[in-house]
């Protein structure tokens, strides 16, 4: 049986784990800490799409009120993560959270949802593009640390 819903306290360790999966340069704990508190924000959501109970998929989405690339509004919805576990892919499961993630933001006056993934990442690339996302633009960015 599969469902649908806002994640919540007794999610929250699937969740991590999840979360984990997609940002493995993380730590558990501090990414923990931070869903807990993403969870109590009027600025973000949380769906967790359920498998028997079970966590196997997130998104997270965001209402930026900052200039959001290639966005003609604001505020402006954003997908801050989406995640999948691989045995679950290509079953349309992130298609569901995508349109989960814009009904709320809509109830929230967003009216376009930005998202963002490295240069390299092909897979990314193409999930993006077959959920009705368009490039808007290409963009590196540089750091320099200063001695």
């Amino acid at each position: 049986m599969e469902s649908i819903k806002d994640a919540n306290e007794h999610v929250l360790d699937s969740l991590t784990e999840l979360a984990l999966a997609l940002w493995p340069d993380n730590k558990f704990n501090e990414l923990r800490k931070e869903f807990k508190q993403i969870l109590d924000s009027e600025k973000d959501k949380v769906i967790v799409y359920l498998n028997h109970a079970e966590p196997i998929a997130f998104i997270h989405v965001s209402i930026r009120s900052d200039y959001v690339e290639g966005s003609q509004s604001s505020p402006t919805g954003f997908v801050e993560g989406i995640y999948v576990k691989p045995d679950y892919r290509r079953k349309g499961i992130s298609n569901k959270l995508i349109a989960e993630g814009e009904s709320w933001l809509k109830t929230k006056g967003c009216k376009q949802i930005g998202s963002d993934i490295e240069l390299s990442n092909d897979t990314s690339y193409h999930f993006h593009t077959s959920v009705g996302f368009k490039e808007a633009n290409r963009l590196i960015a540089f750091i320099k640390d200063i001695h």
